[in-house]
This record gives structure tokens, C-alpha cells and sequence, in this order.
């Protein structure tokens, strides 16, 4: 067996774990064990729903606890992408770009933070938008995960990405901090969802199961318009259904999140993970 001793929880079970509010729905765990058994390993993964918690303990308290009790890593979601970085003792070059983790390795006394749902994004965008115009997008969201959405539209050709997020200084933040690498004539702060677009990209927890509706006016949707949404449960969010009854090019978030746990289990490892088989495990779960 290949899999680095760094990475092992005792010498024949990796142990896991994610952290985040509202998790219960999250198909990473399925993803990982099945992974991880199919290299040969027993792999257990835990979710930690903070929002489910009467009291959650401090950042900080779980990951020491995670640390003494043999976890190997770690994925981290909303709403800690942000917050986690101060308890990190170092950073991938995507996580110190983006300012937002969603992977920890913890190895050797050391947590190490890296950001896979920049790369997940990005192949996932580059996959299922071939053609798709990229002249003017607007971005809705701009938190954890809208900070990675927005470096990989950018990545993937978008020459003018239009950001909006309810919360102003939190879209401020990104447009300044994205600007610093693709320059500031490709980006623009909005203050509103309406305008011309080359594509909507929902970037927010709106749509999902536990937050349903949509961040974009429905009506508003033309067959030109393509339609991104990160969300993945439910896999067709009612955002990208009416993008594709309407005929747009659209695309939910299943590809993200296949392509991001790729690249953890990656870390977590040293191992490649198999795409196509990370993906099965996913569909099996139902829509």
C-alpha cells in the first residue's frame, strides 16, 4: 500500500472529518470513504455540524481535538473558510491567494491549508461551458467559496466578472483582493443583480435544500444567458431548472464538488483519486 504513513490515522484507517454548518446533506464523506477503500484503506469520515450544536465549541478547540485524536485531514465549508485561517500554521499557494480554506492536512504537530474548490471550479467551468461567452458575467456571492469561483471564471476567460453580495464590504473585499492578480479593469463591484449579462454564476448557499429560492430574477433568464449555481443538493437547483427550461447553457454543482474532493483526497493522501469513480459514488446518492 502507497499511501504515506503522514497521512494514516493508525496504520489501517484514515480518519476524516468536515466541518461546517448545515452539512448533514453533504456527499463528501461518501465520496472519501469510498475512495479511500478502494486504495485499500479503511477510511472514516465524520461530519461536525456546528449548526446543529447547542453551543459549538471554538474553532480552535475542534481542531486540537481532531489532532489528538488521529484525524489525518480535514475539508472545511461554510461559514469557516474564511475564519479558519488563523489556526493554520501554513498555506497552499491557492489558500494564501484566495484567503479561503476548505482542506486542512494535519501532519506533524502542523496544519497545513490548502483550497481545492478553486481548481474543482475552474475544470468543472472549463467542462460543461465550452462556447459559453465570457465578455460580461456577474458573480452573485462572495464569500468562501465565491472567492475561488471568482479567480477561476477569471482563469477560465471571463473578461468582466460583475460581483454582488448582500453583504457590500464582503464583495469589496473580493473585487480588491482578485484585482491584485487579474488587474482592476476586469473587475467591477454592482450594487444591484440587474444589468446585461453574459452569464449568471450563483455563488451563495441560496437554492440549496436548507436556504430554497433563487439569487437571480427567473424572468430575467434569456436562452443566451449561461447559468452556473455551486450548489449541489438538490443536484438541479430551482435555478439552473429554469435556466435550462428557458434553454440557457447551465451547469449545477456537482462538478465542483467532485473536483475538489479529487484534489483533497489528493492531499489528504499523496494518492490520485479517480474522477470517474468519486463521481459514481456521488450520482448514487439520488438527486
Amino acid at each position: 500500500m502507497t499511501i504515506t504513513s503522514a497521512a494514516r490515522g493508525t496504520p489501517e484507517t484514515l480518519t476524516l472529518g468536515l466541518i461546517g454548518a448545515g452539512i448533514g446533506l453533504s456527499r463528501t464523506p461518501a465520496m472519501q470513504e469510498a475512495e479511500g477503500m478502494a486504495h485499500g484503506y479503511r477510511t472514516v469520515y465524520r461530519l461536525f455540524d456546528t449548526g446543529q450544536m447547542a453551543s459549538p465549541p471554538p474553532l480552535g478547540d475542534l481542531l486540537k481535538a481532531m489532532e489528538l485524536t488521529g484525524y489525518a485531514g480535514l475539508n472545511i465549508t461554510y461559514p469557516y473558510k474564511i475564519a479558519v485561517l488563523e489556526q493554520l500554521d501554513e498555506l497552499g499557494p491557492e489558500a494564501e491567494a484566495l484567503g479561503a480554506v476548505n482542506t486542512i492536512v494535519l501532519r506533524g504537530g502542523r496544519r497545513i491549508g490548502y483550497n481545492t474548490d478553486l481548481g474543482g471550479f475552474a475544470d468543472s467551468f472549463a467542462r460543461e461551458m465550452a462556447g459559453a461567452k465570457r465578455r460580461r458575467v456577474l458573480q452573485i456571492g462572495a464569500g468562501g467559496a465565491g472567492m475561488a469561483v471568482a479567480f477561476a471564471l477569471l482563469d477560465n476567460g471571463v473578461e468582466e466578472l460583475c460581483v454582488f453580495d448582500i453583504d457590500r464590504l464582503r464583495a469589496e473585499s473580493l473585487v480588491a483582493i482578485a484585482a491584485r492578480r487579474f488587474g482592476p479593469a476586469r473587475l467591477r463591484l454592482v450594487h444591484a443583480v440587474d444589468g446585461t449579462y453574459d452569464g449568471i454564476v450563483n455563488a451563495t448557499p441560496i437554492g440549496t435544500d436548507k436556504r430554497p429560492g433563487t439569487p437571480y430574477p427567473l424572468e430575467r433568464l434569456t436562452p443566451e444567458i449561461f447559468v452556473a449555481d455551486v450548489n449541489y443538493f438538490p443536484l438541479e437547483t430551482e435555478l439552473v431548472k429554469a435556466a435550462k427550461a428557458k434553454g440557457c447553457l447551465a451547469m449545477g454543482g456537482a462538478g465542483m464538488a467532485v473536483g475538489q474532493a479529487v484534489r483533497s483526497f489528493r492531499h489528504f493522501t499523496g494518492l490520485d483519486a479517480d474522477p470517474g469513480r468519486m463521481m459514481a459514488t456521488f450520482l448514487a446518492l439520488g438527486t
